[in-house]
């Protein structure tokens, strides 16, 4: 791979004043950019970025320059001999608006019987230079002063307040007051037909939440709540203010990521954003609320500090990831969103993270076409984001906040690396946080700690964790144990032995980022406590989840977790469940072909959550918890896989009773998902008729997931095929669909064939978005046998070169023979253990 130079080494932007004509009819623009900076090198050509732009006439000081195109999405301007220090560029240019959801491009909906658009941006990582010839860099801060000329009678949204507004010509010429330093990326724009609903915070800053019209007004009320609150707490907790006069929140219609934190002027998919009251779940809303938290925390974190380059993304979101938490925690501390952080990112982490030769957190990029690569959910986010949350125990919540207002107060309008933080903490905690912290996100992977007991006392040690093939390692972590008083604060060596005979529980916050193989006194005593409902539940969460890691890895036997499943019987906690349901489905892939063992499964399923079945039913009572209305679902979906002819009943007496719309949206998944697997078919034509003409995305959404659990094959061979049918699933939604088909078992092999026949759509259509190495990751997460795997290999080895998929083939090969090597050593003892199982 190529090496691109960072174009700041040779000009450094100070201002842009940028004018774009929008022609949406013709789906073209035409602009003018002036840039003032300065040139750090005598003689030298001027180099901006520059990507399928039209570049008419460009001057140097009010002199015409020479254009010259040159590779790597750059071109030159040149005239004579240039001088070192401050110039003035002018250039004209032109381009086009397109479909593929970066750039400059248009989302569409329906209005009134009338089909209408939006124009947005979307700029990150490095699609600024799609619109204008600009440094297209992190570190290349600047001002802008931005105009827009659009048609009239439209909102037309960007990173500031508006400054005026006039008609000239027969078109609306907007202007922007003059924005902070900031990158390229964060800049952004919206215009077309929106609705608003506004408030202001304590500090003064107005808050609008945007959508379009054909969504109702009530769904802007909740997000609009969130953010205003958002925003005071962060204001508090990191002692610097919201930076900018107005932050405005926009759905829209079609968008390739949840949300971007555009300083200013954040942008959403419809569904990460609106709540209807009426048909948004209460698992859907607190989504929503930890995205607006996450994106408003970047509007410090990532807008205001920003990383220097690519490299430190995780600067931006893992630290973002974590303070979506924090937020929502003080914002609503009765959701007891930690335990969501421990079913969610933590297990994301801890799965993904223990697969050889995936990426660190801090990873090198050299080329923009490996960007993409780095927004690895559970590693940037989730994995970056469990780190810190390490950090933030290890030094104690006082020290954390300390250290950030320092870093904020330091850094505000530059750019920084991740030592520059590490250090913060250092000074705010006294202790050596960048030794630590550095060890843990430059090394991809993760420790199990095992604890060996003998008459002398327990002897702990760590090694690299690994799930499947890999490559031996000696790699070595700082542990933070957090047991208590009888270990060490930190595990800064291989092993240590504790003279003590008393059971184990560490890492008891679940903050730190290892696993422990507990001995057998250990995990007796754990279990127990399970049983008698004595240990907290993020330790019931945990303990189950890093069995399942164990099991995953070799070091247990995975028929070892159905007696460790049957310790929850007596479980009551929503999110406990969640990880009950996800150690039920490890036992699936083992009796895919043992029907004995399957409905052994099956019984063992509902006979754990009967006591929950038997309790919530299936209405919510007047005043019950939102976790007990969350907890039902689960609790009927297990019942469901138990094939429970009474709740199979009442699903389809539910789905015929009522209008879509109108059923309980905790349920309406559940619902759909059950008729349409114990359906002849015809359900799915009418299901995508209502797919297609509903604009409520949590609708939308419910009807995918239920959808796709069709077992009629040429119902499935209907719904592949509709992934490409624009008219049916939008662009942006295509991979929801694509993995729910090859996770489902009776769709699996359909939709593996499927996404190698229409590769070249892929390409086409997802080639240059964050989300085109989706289809590799989904496929191996997916597949189930040798010959899947040697197909996997057959088909993807050829694209290796390919810097955008080249990382997800290879761990995705990793991760498929590891499945594979894990079904054919457990299978056998898992099917006799289920069988063994009384009825």
């Amino acid at each position: 791979m190529t090496t691109v130079s960072r174009l700041i080494d040779h000009f450094v932007p100070e201002h842009y004043q940028l004018f774009i004509d929008l022609d949406r009819n013709n789906r073209t623009f035409r602009g003018k950019v002036t840039l003032t900076g300065s040139l750090l090198a005598t003689n030298s050509p001027i180099i901006l970025h520059a990507k399928d732009l039209t570049l008419t006439a460009a001057t140097i000081d009010n002199q015409p320059a020479t254009i010259s195109p040159s590779n790597n999405d750059e071109v030159s301007l040149s005239l004579g001999d240039l001088s070192s220090g401050a110039h003035t560029l002018s250039i004209d240019f032109s381009g086009s608006i397109n479909d593929q959801m970066h750039g400059l491009y248009p989302c569409y909906f329906e209005h009134d019987g009338s089909q209408k658009e939006l124009l947005a941006t979307q700029f990150e990582s490095h699609h600024a230079r799609e619109v204008f010839p600009c440094i297209d860099e992190p570190a290349a801060k600047a001002t802008f002063d931005v105009t827009l000329a659009t048609e009239t009678n439209v909102s037309v949204l960007g990173n500031m307040p508006v400054k005026t507004q006039t008609e000239e010509s027969g078109k609306l010429h907007t202007s922007f007051e003059t924005s902070p330093k900031m990158s390229t990326y964060l800049l952004a724009f919206v215009v077309g037909e929106l609705q608003k609903k506004s408030a202001t915070t304590k500090n003064g800053v107005e808050v609008n939440v945007w959508a379009t019209p054909n969504q109702p007004a009530s769904s802007l009320d909740f997000p609009l709540d969130i953010a205003v609150r958002s925003i005071e707490y962060y204001d508090e907790y990191f002692g610097t203010a919201y930076p900018l006069p107005k932050s405005d929140h926009v759905a829209l219609p079609d968008f390739s990521s949840g949300a971007m934190e555009n300083w200013g002027l954040i942008t959403y998919r419809e569904i990460a954003l609106l709540a209807d009251p009426a048909t948004t779940s209460i698992e859907s809303r607190h989504y929503i609320a930890t995205v607006i938290a996450h994106e408003l925390a970047h509007q410090w974190f990532g807008n205001l500090v920003t990383m220097e380059w690519w490299n430190d993304l995780w600067l931006n979101e893992s630290f973002a990831t974590l303070m979506e938490y924090l937020a929502v925690d003080a914002l609503h501390p009765e959701w007891n969103i930690w335990l969501d952080f421990s079913t969610n990112e933590s297990i994301m982490a801890l799965r993904r993270d223990s697969i050889d030769g995936v990426q660190p957190v801090q990873t090198d990029v050299d080329h923009p076409d490996e960007i993409s690569t780095l927004f690895d959910g559970a590693i940037v986010y989730a994995k970056g984001a469990r780190l810190l949350r390490m950090i933030q125990q290890y030094i104690g919540e006082d020290a954390f906040r300390t250290g950030l207002k320092r870093y904020f107060a330091d850094h505000a309008y530059k750019n920084t690396i991740g030592n520059d933080l590490w250090q913060a903490l250092s000074d705010a905690s006294g202790k050596n946080i960048e030794n630590i912290m550095n060890t843990w996100i430059s090394q991809p992977g993760y420790p199990v700690v095992s604890i060996e007991r003998d008459t002398s006392g327990v002897t702990l040690t760590q090694e690299q964790f690994f799930v499947g093939p890999h490559e031996s390692s000696d790699k070595q972590w700082p542990i933070p144990l957090d047991h208590g008083t009888s270990l060490p604060e930190l595990m800064n060596s291989p092993a240590i032995t504790i003279p003590t005979n008393e059971p184990l529980w560490l890492n008891r916050h679940d903050s730190a980022h290892f696993i422990t193989n507990y001995d057998e006194k250990s995990r007796d005593y754990l279990i127990a406590q399970i049983a008698n409902g004595q240990l907290d539940s993020i330790g019931r969460v945990q303990v189950l989840d890093e069995s399942t890691m164990l099991a995953r890895g070799g070091l247990l036997e995975s028929s070892q977790l159905i007696p460790l499943l049957q310790a929850y019987r007596n479980e009551a906690t929503e999110p406990v469940w969640n990880i009950i349901s996800l150690g039920l489905a490890e036992l699936r892939k083992f009796i895919e072909d043992d029907n004995d063992a399957e409905q052994k499964l099956r019984k063992l399923s509902m006979k754990l959550v009967s006591q929950q079945y038997s309790r919530l039913g299936w209405a919510p009572t007047k005043n019950e918890s939102e976790e007990d209305t969350k907890l039902r679902s689960t609790a009927i979906a297990l019942t469901l896989y138990g094939e429970n002819k009474d709740a199979i009943q009442k699903a389809r007496q539910l789905y015929d009773s009522n209008p879509l719309e109108n059923l309980d949206p905790e349920l309406r998944p559940l619902i759909i998902s059950s008729v349409c697997r114990y359906d002849d078919g015809a359900v799915v034509d009418d299901l995508l008729d209502i797919y297609r003409q509903s604009h409520s995305g949590d609708l939308r959404q419910d009807i995918c997931v239920g959808i796709t659990s069709t077992r009629v094959p040429e119902k499935i061979d209907l719904l592949l095929e509709s992934i490409k049918d624009t008219k049916t699933v939008r662009p942006q939604d295509a991979a929801r669909w694509f993995v729910y088909l090859i996770r489902g078992r009776e769709s699996r092999d359909k939709a593996w064939a499927w996404i190698r026949n229409n590769w070249e759509w892929v390409e086409e259509t997802f080639g240059g978005d964050k989300s085109y190495d989706d289809y590799v990751r989904y496929s191996a997460s997916a597949l189930v046998t040798q010959k899947q795997l040697e197909e996997y290999k057959t088909f993807f080895q050829p694209m290796l070169e390919n810097p955008a998929l080249s990382r997800a083939i290879k761990v995705g090969i990793s991760e498929i023979e590891g499945r594979v090597e894990l079904i054919e050593r457990d299978k056998h003892t898992v099917q006799t253990a289920l069988k063994a199982l009384i009825d």
